[in-house]
């Protein structure tokens, strides 16, 4: 029963997608539109079967039906990629929609596909962000939904707080084993996007970088934050850039399975230690290549964070190996928030000091182009104002 619910939902997404695909050529009123749209609902009420509603859910862009991804072909990538571009993570059809609820869907997704066109749910096609509760935003966690549209949206100053205190639970839950759900990683990232696109200027990022204890957390948020400035900078939009937000998000995970005391040493690593260190990045790309759901962006910025311009870093790799774009990005974020934050081993330096080491690196560790840019419109906007911090000096780059 089970196997011809799936059948009977890829049927009604392949006749979704070919009238969105007409409604597009001709217009929402055509008739072959209305043709599709009919068999589209005779295949969902097949779906429903005993049930009173369809639930799908979007990861990455992969659809789950009934807890396990439908097989992915061309209608349903498509499909995934109209719901993604408008935000929504949720679908629910429920048991009485009707002919014109199912026009009215490919009306949504046949205007501006792609280009973040906005959704509005009926009685009976509900549109949804998915919500993983920060108790427990794994396997076994509570779940609830907000429709698209709905929830407000929060303040760049209101936003990190909450989400380091989410992102530590993600966290420790992968330090404790338990199967990681990316789904609360993106929420995360979705709603750092939400807040810069109210401001305008993505390099406003800068005003709710935080530097608390908890560094490993604190430094991924503020990671993603200037990654997220960047690429907004660069004129990067849609699910690009969600996906550059969740990479930044995981790219140090792979630390989670190096004992806390190397990681918290006060002064020089041994050499044993350092070597735990340095596998880092294999290990975290290793990890998030087996979870599903994630990004295969943030698997590549994971493993290539650590490598620099100039071909030098960890871990090896053959010649002529090039660097992913998000991973250079990374690379600038992550030698900025490293270099202005509290560490075991240095204090925190000011912007003008980070400004001279990072320009010296330009070209050699760091990318040139992105380092100039990314200090540049970052000193405009800060006046060059200092952090509060230890002006004791270590150069080097982050472990």
């Amino acid at each position: 029963m089970s196997g011809d619910r799936r059948t009977n939902l890829q049927s009604c997404i392949r006749h979704l997608m070919t009238a969105v695909s007409n409604a597009s050529l001709y217009n929402l009123e055509h008739q072959q539109v209305a043709r599709l749209c009919e068999t589209a609902l005779s295949d969902l009420l097949g779906a429903m079967g005993d049930g009173e509603e369809v639930a799908l859910l979007l990861v990455d862009e992969e659809l789950v039906f009934a807890d396990s991804p439908l097989d992915s072909n061309m209608y349903v990538n498509r499909f995934s990629r109209a719901l993604k571009s408008r935000g929504v993570g949720h679908l629910r059809l429920l048991r009485g929609v009707t002919h014109q609820e199912l026009k009215l869907l490919v009306g949504c997704l046949s205007r501006q596909m792609g280009a973040g066109g906005g959704v509005r749910s009926t009685d009976h096609v509900r549109f949804g962000r998915l919500e993983v509760l920060t108790a427990s935003p794994f396997a076994d966690s509570a779940t609830t939904w907000d429709e698209v549209g709905e929830r407000p949206v929060p303040s760049l100053e209101e936003i990190p707080a909450e989400e380091v205190a989410r992102f530590m639970d993600i966290y420790q839950g992968v330090r404790r084993h338990r199967k990681l759900h990316v789904v609360g990683i993106s929420e995360i990232v979705a709603g750092f996007v939400d807040a810069f696109q109210q401001v305008g200027n993505p390099f406003l990022a800068l005003a709710p970088l935080r530097a608390l204890d908890e560094y490993t957390f604190t430094h991924s948020t503020n990671v993603c934050i200037l990654n997220l400035g960047q690429a907004m900078a660069l004129g990067i939009d849609g699910p690009l850039l969600h996906d550059i937000g969740i990479a930044a998000m995981l790219h140090d995970i792979g630390k989670l399975f190096i004992p806390e005391e190397i990681l918290k040493k006060a002064g020089q690593l041994e050499d044993d230690e350092w070597k735990l260190v340095r596998e880092h990045p294999l290990k975290g790309a290793q990890y998030l290549l087996d979870t599903p759901g994630v990004p295969r962006l943030a698997v590549v910025t994971a493993f290539e964070h650590h490598m620099r311009f100039n071909g030098t870093g960890y871990p090896a790799v053959t010649p002529g190996w090039r660097q992913n774009l998000c991973s250079q990005m990374t690379t600038v974020s992550d030698c900025f928030d490293a270099l202005r934050s509290n560490r075991a081993y240095r204090g925190a330096l000011e912007y003008d000091e980070i400004s001279d080491i990072m320009l010296g690196q330009a070209g050699n560790e760091l990318h040139p182009l992105l380092t100039r840019n990314f200090l540049k419109v970052l000193r405009r906007l800060t006046g060059a104002q200092t952090n509060p911090a230890n002006p004791s000096r270590q150069e080097g780059a982050p472990r």
